[in-house]
């Protein structure tokens, strides 16, 4: 059905229903506002995302304002659900895979795994900021004050004549910030959160500053022995929480024998680790090779096979 002449004009104009509109001009103005302020932040967010797509090298600062981007409302859903508490293992494995990246000397890796610890940095200062607790500047700041004070022999008048001088004074100066007045308090303060060989040495080490330790490694071993003893009684009683408490204290003086070998109990344990997954790997082709099946073989089967593949 096609419109007449007449009808055409009778039509009113854009204007004319904008003029007969109601509405007043103040909420006309908050909604072109409103309107204004969302075209202007989504124009703003291309422009910041174009702006990191142009560049060949990127900075810390750029690390900063991606995180910012990556949080604010119209960035990734995943980052800005999280929270301090539901990355805290992200963290852990990433400083892990910085050490395993030591412990291979890969230069690269080492690169990319640094980056990734250095995003946990950022994306928990971030989180932070956003509730006003403290942002990344904060953060920096804290860590420049701690180095300043904590190295009086670069920044003020000690002497420190050595590293041993040098940690000493660490020492002293990190009890004084915290009000540690007592050696039980220090021992409090290493995080239990450690892995447990870790945070082992460091009470022992505490406790020996102290003047609480062993004199020489032959009380160490006599110590460890007889632990080790007191485990096996434990056993015989069938007392599980006994065996427990038995195997821990074997643990922890076995931590002691390291300490005084001047050996990282972590690194050691960690090494038999990799030997025995590097053995196992040798009597698995053996057992192959012969159709040996381990499952089904005599414990000692698998002893010759192992004493075997230890030679190899």
């Amino acid at each position: 059905m096609s419109m007449s002449p007449d009808d055409t004009a009778a039509q009113p104009s854009v204007s004319t229903c904008w003029k007969s509109y109601s509405l007043p001009r103040s909420a006309l103005s908050a909604v072109f506002h409103v309107f204004t302020f969302f075209l202007l932040r989504r124009e703003m967010g291309v422009i910041m995302q174009n702006r990191f797509l142009e560049k060949d090298k990127y900075s810390i600062d750029d690390l900063i304002n991606i995180m910012v981007l990556l949080r604010s409302e119209d960035g990734c859903p995943w980052d800005r659900e999280q929270t301090h508490r539901s990355i805290r293992k992200d963290f852990i494995e990433e400083t892990y895979e910085v050490i395993e990246a030591i412990d291979k000397e890969d230069a690269a890796l080492l690169k990319e795994e640094l980056g990734d610890v250095l995003l946990q940095v950022v994306f928990h200062s971030r989180i932070s900021e956003e509730t006003g607790d403290f942002s990344i500047s904060d953060v920096a700041d804290g860590i420049c004050k701690k180095l300043i004070i904590r190295h009086p022999h670069i920044f003020a008048d000690i002497v420190a004549k050595n590293s041993e001088e040098v940690l000493y004074n660490w020492d002293e100066i990190k009890k004084r910030e915290k009000g540690q007045t007592t050696t039980t308090e220090t021992l409090k303060s290493v995080p239990m959160v450690l892995p447990a060989l870790i945070r082992s040495t460091k009470v022992q080490k505490r406790a020996g500053k102290a003047g609480f330790d062993y004199t020489d490694i032959q009380m160490t071993l006599d110590a460890l022995s007889g632990e080790i003893e007191e485990l096996k009684a434990a056993i015989t009683t069938g007392d599980k929480d006994a065996c427990k408490d038995e195997l821990g204290d074997v643990l922890f003086s076995a931590v002691n024998v390291a300490r005084f070998l001047k050996v990282d109990a972590e690194e050691s344990l960690t090494m038999s680790c990799d030997k025995f997954i590097k053995r196992f790997e040798k009597l698995e082709e053996l057992a192959t090779d012969r159709r040996v099946n381990i499952k089904e073989s005599s414990l000692t089967e698998l002893d010759q096979l192992w004493q075997e593949a230890k030679t190899l």
